[in-house]
């Protein structure tokens, strides 16, 4: 009996590790569905859902600084899509920022804050926003500068012009004017930078077609003070740990943490 079992043991011992190493590999298979489940929902959000941008320059400011990250609703405006049936949606109104392929370079992106919609009059005199005869209330606005600029500041204008301005634009422009007002035409959105004096906006290039559109600022996840970056001059042997000591040390030093993970208005 005992030649008969001892075989059967030694069997037994044999096959036992071999559990183990298929649990391994299902350790295995498990992390590596768990990581491309992480990355395929990733690149979902970051395709179709928000999309992070960086502000260049100062025509938003103060509501907008350069420096600050953004975190860019795609979803919001986007009723015409697949996805507008299954998340929420709602129509550009007056008064929204918006983030856009610039007409007339649509690899750049600007963001700027809607002025006027389809249908609207809009015109400019002495800096005053009138849409459809009733001047309206701009709190987020700014004048930096002193100085009159006739095609800046009475828009829109024949009789002066900008050395900014679009030539297509210029000859639209006045197409599209009646009684000294500008007309929207339908599917096209009127914009303005809230740094009013130091915006390249609708004013010199024309309208934001609504298939521009990319969607709306949401959050400020980061913000750095750009103005008190450092290129110092590191001469040491220990050059590069302490280029990225500088970067950390800038890290904490030159964020703008009161606008940090902060909502855009």
């Amino acid at each position: 009996m005992n030649v008969v079992t001892e075989p059967e043991v030694n069997v037994e011992r044999a096959t036992t590790p071999a559990p183990r190493k298929e649990h391994s590999q299902m350790d295995v298979l498990g992390g590596a569905q768990w990581l491309l489940t992480v990355v395929v929902i990733a690149t979902f959000v970051m395709t179709f859902v928000v999309q992070a941008f960086e502000i260049p320059s100062e025509s938003m400011e103060n509501t907008l600084l350069i420096g600050d990250y953004l975190l860019v609703d795609k979803v919001q405006y986007a009723g015409s899509s697949v996805l507008g049936f299954m998340l929420p949606y709602r129509a550009i109104q007056r008064g929204d920022i918006i983030v856009f392929r610039y007409p007339v370079r649509p690899a750049q992106h600007f963001v700027k804050r809607v002025i006027g919609i389809p249908g609207d009059r809009v015109r400019i005199s002495n800096k005053q926003v009138i849409v459809n005869g009733e001047p309206i209330a701009e709190p987020y606005t700014i004048h930096k500068r002193n100085d009159r600029d006739h095609y800046r500041d009475d828009f829109p204008t024949t009789k002066y012009i900008s050395g900014n301005v679009e030539s297509k634009w210029w000859i639209q422009m006045r197409k599209l004017t009646e009684d000294g007002n500008l007309i929207v035409p339908e599917g096209h959105y009127f914009v303005l930078g809230d740094n009013r004096d130091d915006s390249l906006d609708s004013r010199y290039w024309g309208f934001v077609p609504v298939e521009n559109i990319v969607g709306r600022p949401l959050i400020i996840y980061w913000s750095v003070d750009r103005e008190r970056e450092e290129n110092p001059e590191i001469k040491t042997m220990n050059a590069k740990l302490e280029r990225l000591t500088n970067i950390f040390k800038r890290l904490f030093r030159d964020t703008r943490w009161k606008r940090t993970m902060t909502v855009v208005h």
